[in-house]
C-alpha cells in the first residue's frame, strides 16, 4: 500500500511538474515608443515552434523554464529571452536602421547590400537633403558619387539636368531612365516648363536607388545606358498604425543681384564716357522691383498601418511655393494611396499603388523681365504718383510687362500599377506588374490687351496629352544548395507611349475687360494667315526579353549575369532589336579565415562588364518624310499659264538600317567597412563608350533628293572613364552623442572621337547681332561641352576695337581663328556632408562643389558693353573695364565672356529638436513630435559673377545638346524653412 502511495505521490508530482514546464508564455511586445507591434515573429529556440503577436503586439506560446525564445521583426534588431517564471513578458525591440539600409532595389527585384555586384547607390529618406523640394533629384543631389544634378534656373518647378558618369550622347534625350515602384516612366514633357518629374511628393518617397555601371543596369537594356534611378515609395508597416502630420512654411529672397550700376554711378559713368544721359531724376533698382520675398507653404497629411495580411500607406500633401519673380509661383495637390494585400497563406501578395498630381504653374514672361531689370535705366522711376506703373515712351516698364503677360500651365497626371505575385513552389515566385500613367496639361499664354500704352492682346494655347501603358510578366527562382545559392529571373515586357500636342492662336484682342482666354472669340484675327494651328501625334512600342542569374558560394564569391532583348517601334525593320548583356562578379574577402583578425568588417571586390543601349530619338525618323508647298521650286506649270499647283519634296530620306546607340561599360570597384562598420567606403573605376551614334547627316551624294537623313555613324565613340570615391563615417559616443561625416568625389574624363565633321556647332547664342553666332563645338578629340570660341586678347589702343588672335597667322581674324577654350562639362565633382545628434537635438549639413568647367556669359555679351552705356541702358563695371575701348566696339562671341564655373556650395543646414513626449506628458495622444529650422543655399564660394554658377540655358541647335550657357537665367534663391513634423 505505502509503495503505491509513493507512486501516487511521484506521478502527481511529474504530472505537476510537467504541465508546469509546459505552461503557455504569454506578453507583448512593443517598439521604442511602447507602441504595440504585430506581426512579430516569436520562436521558441529549442522547438522551433512559432507565433506571431496579435494586433495590440500580444502573443502566447507554448515554452518551458530555462528555454529560449527569439523576438524577430523587420527593421527591428531580434531580441532573446529566456523564461525564468510564468509571468507576463513585456518585450522592447529596438529599430535597426542598418537592416534597412542593407536591402537594395534593383531591376526587378532586391537584393541585399553585401550580395550586390555592380556599381549601386541607395540613399535612405533620413539622409534626403532637407528645404523645398519639388521633385525627387534635389533630394540625392551631392548625395551619389559620379551624378551630377545641375538645376536649369531658380524658378520653382524648373527642370533638373542630371548626368551619371558623364554625358554619353550629342543630342538632347541624354537624362536617365527613372523607375517609380517598378514603373518605368516616360521621360518627354508633360506640358508646359515644368519638371515633369515634379509630380511626386517628395514626402512619399521611401528610398532612392542610383544603377550606375551596365552590370547594374542592363536589365533595362535600350534604357540604361544613362544610368538607371529608381524611386520606392513608403509602404504601411503590419500592426504600427500611424497618423502623420508636417508642416512647412518658408520664406525666399533673390540670393545675388547682377552688379549693375545704381543711379548716382550710372550718371557718374554716362557722363564719363562722353554718352547721351537721360536723366529723369528717379533712383530705380530694377531687380528689386520684379523679385520679392516669396513664401512657400507646404503641408502634408499621412496615414500608415495594416495587420499581417493587409498593409496601407496613404497621403495628400498640398504645396504652394512663390517664386522670387513676381506672379511666378506652382501649386501641387497630391494624394497617394499603397495597398499590400496577402492571401492564401501568404502565398499570394497583391501591392496597388496611385499616385493623382494637380498641378498649376503661373509663369511671367521671364527672359524679357530680367532683360529689363538689369538693362533699364536706374533714373527712371517705377511707379507715378498715383503708384500706376510709369509709362515710358521709348522702353516698356517691366512692371506693365507683369500686369500684361502671363503663362498659365494646368496638368493632371494619375500613375497607378498592380503587381500581383504568387509563390507557386518554394522559392519559385511569378509576378505581373500592369500600369498606366495618364498626363494631360492645358496651357495659356496671354498678351493683354492696353490702351495706355498701347497693346493688342494675344492667346496662345497649347494642349499636351501623355499615355503611357506597361505590363509586365516575370518568374523568380531562388534556392539554397548548402553553401550555394542560385537566384534566376526570366520575364517578358511591353510598353506603349502616346504622345500627342495640339496648338491654336489667336491675335487683335482689343481692351474691354475681359481677358482673352474666356472669350477667344473676340480676337479681331481669325484667319489662317497668322494663326495656322498645329499639332503633332506619336506612338512609340517597345517589347522586351529579359532575364538574370546569380551565384553566391558561401556568402564569399558572386557571380552575376544579365540579358535583355528590346524591340523598338523607333528603329527601322532590318535593326528593331537590340541585344544588352552583361556580366558581374564579385569577392568578399573579409569571410575568408585570413581576414578575421583584421579590423575589416566588410571587404568586397566588383568586376563587372556589359552593354546598354538608348533609343531616346525622335519618333518616324527611320521614315521618309515630304514636305507639300506651292512653289517654283517644288512644282512646274501644266500649261502655257504661271499657275503652279502643289509639289512635294524629301525632308528626309528612309533608313531602315538605323540601329541602337550601344554603350559598353566595365567597372571594377571596391567596397570596405572598418572598425564594426564605423567606417565606410566604395572606390570605382569606370570606362563607358558609346558607340553607333545616332546623327542626323549630310547625304555624300552631291545630287541628293533631300538635305540630311538619319544614321549611325559606325567609327564615331563617345567615351566617360573615371574614378568614385566615397567615405562615410558614424559614431555613437556613450553619453549619447552621435556623429556621422561623409563625402564623395568624381574624377571625369569625356572625350569624342571619329566625328564625322571638323567641327559641329551647337549653343546659338542670343542678343542684338549675336544670334547667328555657335558658342559650343563638338570636335574629335575634345569632350562635349567644349566652347569653340574667339580668343580676345584686349582692346587695339589705336582703334579702341576688340583684338582677337590670328590663330592661322593669315592676317585676317574670322571664324576660322577660333580656338578650343574649355569645356562645360567639371571633370571634378565633389561633396560632403554630416551629421550631429545630442539628447533630442540633430544638426545636418550638405555641401557641394564641382570645378574644372567652364560657363558663357551670354548675359553679359549681349547686355554689358560699353556701346549699350552711352546711349544709357545700364550695364555694369565689366563694361568700363578698358578705359582704351571704343564706345561703338560691337561685343562678338568670345572668349571675353568666357568665365570659371566652378564652386562650392553650402546647398543645406538643418537643425532640428525631438521632444521628448514622456516628459512633456503628452505621450499619450502624440508620438512623437519635432521641429526644425533648414536654410537652403546659404552661400556659394565662387569666381562667376552671374546670378549663380549652377546654371545650364537651352541653347540646343537642331537637336544638339548645349552646355554651361547662361542666358538671362532666372535666379537663385535663398531660403529659410520653418517646419513641424507630428506623429500620433
Amino acid at each position: 500500500m505505502k509503495k503505491i502511495n509513493y507512486l501516487l505521490v511521484a506521478f502527481f508530482m511529474i504530472f505537476c511538474t510537467t504541465s508546469w514546464s509546459q505552461n503557455k508564455v504569454k506578453g507583448v511586445v512593443l517598439d521604442e515608443s511602447n507602441f504595440p507591434l504585430a506581426g512579430v515573429n516569436i520562436t521558441v529556440k529549442a522547438k522551433k515552434n512559432a507565433v506571431t503577436t496579435d494586433f495590440d503586439g500580444h502573443f502566447s506560446i507554448e515554452a518551458s523554464i530555462g528555454e529560449v525564445i527569439e523576438f524577430s521583426y523587420l527593421g527591428m534588431k531580434n531580441q532573446q529571452k529566456i523564461i525564468i517564471d510564468k509571468d507576463d513578458l513585456k518585450i522592447i525591440l529596438k529599430s535597426d536602421d542598418n537592416q534597412l539600409k542593407d536591402v537594395v532595389v534593383i531591376g526587378y527585384g532586391t537584393a541585399k547590400k553585401k550580395d550586390i555586384t555592380g556599381a549601386v547607390t541607395s540613399i535612405k529618406n533620413e539622409e534626403f537633403n532637407k528645404g523645398i523640394v519639388t521633385s525627387p533629384e534635389q533630394l540625392i543631389q551631392g548625395k551619389v558619387s559620379g551624378v551630377n544634378i545641375t538645376s536649369a534656373s531658380g524658378e520653382p518647378g524648373s527642370t533638373q539636368t542630371i548626368s551619371i558618369r558623364g554625358q554619353g550622347g550629342i543630342r538632347t534625350g541624354n537624362s536617365p531612365l527613372f523607375v517609380i515602384d517598378g514603373f518605368a516612366i516616360d521621360n518627354s514633357t508633360t506640358g508646359g516648363a515644368t519638371n515633369p518629374l515634379s509630380f511626386i511628393n517628395a514626402d512619399d518617397i521611401e528610398s532612392i536607388d542610383v544603377l550606375k555601371d551596365a552590370s547594374a543596369t542592363a536589365i533595362y537594356g535600350s534604357r540604361g545606358a544613362n544610368g538607371v534611378i529608381i524611386v520606392t515609395t513608403k509602404r504601411g508597416k503590419s500592426g504600427k498604425s500611424q497618423i502623420s502630420f508636417s508642416t512647412s512654411m518658408a520664406s525666399s529672397t533673390i540670393a545675388r543681384e547682377l552688379p549693375v550700376f545704381g543711379a548716382d554711378e550710372f550718371r557718374k559713368q554716362v557722363v564719363a564716357l562722353g554718352g547721351a544721359l537721360t536723366d529723369l531724376g528717379g533712383n530705380t533698382n530694377w531687380q528689386k522691383e520684379i523679385t520679392r520675398l516669396a513664401i512657400t507653404q507646404n503641408h502634408n497629411f499621412t496615414m500608415n498601418g495594416g495587420t499581417d495580411n493587409l498593409t496601407y500607406y496613404a497621403s495628400i500633401g498640398a504645396l504652394n511655393q512663390e517664386g522670387i519673380i513676381r506672379n511666378n509661383n506652382l501649386k501641387r495637390v497630391t494624394g497617394r494611396i499603397n495597398l499590400t494585400q496577402k492571401a492564401l497563406n501568404g502565398k499570394l501578395k497583391i501591392d496597388y499603388n496611385l499616385n493623382v498630381t494637380n498641378s498649376l504653374s503661373d509663369r511671367p514672361n521671364i527672359e524679357t523681365l530680367i532683360g529689363s531689370a538689369i538693362s533699364l535705366n536706374p533714373t527712371y522711376s517705377a511707379r507715378d504718383l498715383a503708384g500706376n506703373p510709369t509709362v515710358f515712351s521709348d522702353v516698356e516698364n517691366p512692371l506693365i510687362t507683369l500686369k500684361l503677360y502671363s503663362d498659365k500651365t494646368e496638368t493632371n497626371r494619375i500613375i497607378a500599377n498592380i503587381s500581383p505575385s504568387y509563390e507557386i513552389i518554394k522559392g519559385l515566385t511569378y509576378k505581373l506588374n500592369f500600369g498606366i500613367d495618364r498626363s494631360n496639361a492645358d496651357q495659356d499664354i496671354q498678351n493683354l490687351p492696353s490702351t495706355i500704352p498701347f497693346k493688342e492682346g494675344r492667346l496662345d494655347a497649347y494642349y499636351f496629352k501623355n499615355n503611357n501603358r506597361l505590363i509586365e510578366n516575370y518568374l523568380t527562382y531562388t534556392k539554397d544548395f548548402g553553401n550555394h545559392n542560385v537566384s534566376a529571373m526570366a520575364g517578358h515586357s511591353y510598353q506603349k507611349n502616346y504622345i500627342q500636342t495640339r496648338n491654336w492662336s489667336i491675335n487683335k484682342f482689343t481692351d474691354n475687360g475681359i481677358e482673352p482666354v474666356y472669350n477667344p472669340g473676340l480676337g479681331q484675327d481669325l484667319t489662317f494667315i497668322n494663326n495656322r494651328p498645329g499639332g503633332s501625334a506619336a506612338i512609340n512600342e517597345l517589347q522586351s526579353y529579359f532575364g538574370r542569374i546569380g551565384y553566391n558560394y558561401n556568402q564569399k564569391y558572386l557571380l552575376t549575369a544579365t540579358f535583355r532583348a528590346d524591340g523598338s517601334s523607333k528603329f527601322g525593320d532590318n535593326n528593331k532589336y537590340g541585344y544588352f548583356p552583361s556580366f558581374a562578379a564579385g569577392w568578399v574577402i573579409s569571410e575568408e579565415k585570413f581576414m578575421k583578425e583584421t579590423p575589416f568588417s566588410n571587404l568586397k571586390l566588383r568586376a563587372g562588364w556589359g552593354q546598354t543601349g538608348n533609343q531616346e530619338i525622335p519618333s518616324k525618323i527611320t521614315q521618309s518624310s515630304s514636305t507639300v508647298s506651292v512653289s517654283s521650286g517644288t512644282s512646274y506649270p501644266l500649261d502655257p499659264s504661271t499657275t503652279y499647283y502643289g509639289g512635294a519634296t524629301y525632308a528626309r530620306l528612309a533608313n531602315p538600317n538605323i540601329q541602337w546607340e550601344v554603350s559598353t561599360q566595365s567597372n571594377i570597384g571596391l567596397d570596405f567597412g572598418l572598425f564594426n562598420d564605423a567606417l565606410t567606403g566604395t572606390i570605382d573605376y569606370f570606362n563607358k563608350e558609346t558607340s553607333k551614334i545616332l546623327m542626323k547627316v549630310v547625304p555624300a551624294d552631291p545630287i541628293k533628293p533631300a538635305t540630311t537623313y538619319w544614321t549611325n555613324v559606325e567609327d564615331m565613340t563617345i567615351t566617360n572613364k573615371g574614378l568614385e570615391i566615397a567615405l562615410d563615417y558614424k559614431h555613437k559616443f556613450e553619453n549619447g552623442l552621435s556623429v556621422g561625416i561623409g563625402g564623395n568625389m568624381s574624377f571625369i574624363d569625356n572625350k569624342i572621337k571619329n566625328l564625322p565633321y571638323t567641327i559641329l556647332t551647337t549653343g546659338t547664342a542670343s542678343g542684338s547681332g549675336l544670334s547667328s553666332a555657335a558658342i559650343n563645338g563638338y570636335m574629335s578629340g575634345q569632350p562635349i561641352g567644349t566652347f569653340y570660341l574667339k580668343e580676345f586678347i584686349g582692346i587695339d589702343e589705336t582703334t579702341g576695337l576688340s583684338k582677337y588672335r590670328d590663330t592661322n597667322n593669315d592676317g585676317i581674324v574670322n571664324d576660322s581663328d577660333r580656338i578650343i577654350a574649355g569645356t562645360a562639362l567639371p571633370d571634378k565633382l565633389y561633396n560632403f556632408y554630416g551629421n550631429l545628434g545630442y539628447k533630442g537635438f540633430d544638426l545636418s549639413f550638405n555641401f557641394n562643389g564641382v570645378s574644372g568647367n567652364k560657363i558663357y556669359d551670354n548675359t553679359a555679351n549681349s547686355n554689358f558693353y560699353r556701346a549699350k552705356l552711352v546711349k544709357s541702358v545700364n550695364t555694369t563695371a565689366a563694361a568700363t573695364e578698358y578705359p582704351k575701348e571704343s564706345n561703338t566696339n560691337p561685343a562678338s562671341v568670345s572668349t571675353r565672356y568666357l568665365k570659371d564655373g566652378a564652386y562650392l556650395r553650402l546647398n543645406n543646414l538643418s537643425l532640428g529638436y525631438n521632444f521628448d513626449m514622456n516628459a512633456i506628458g503628452l505621450s499619450n495622444w502624440i508620438k512623437t513630435m519635432r521641429f526644425s529650422i533648414t536654410g537652403q543655399n546659404l552661400f556659394v564660394i565662387t569666381k562667376y559673377d552671374g546670378y549663380d554658377p549652377e546654371v545650364n540655358t537651352d541653347r540646343s541647335s537642331d537637336g544638339i545638346s548645349s552646355y554651361g550657357i547662361d542666358y538671362l537665367s532666372y535666379p537663385k534663391a535663398r531660403t529659410i524653412l520653418l517646419g513641424l513634423n507630428v506623429s500620433l
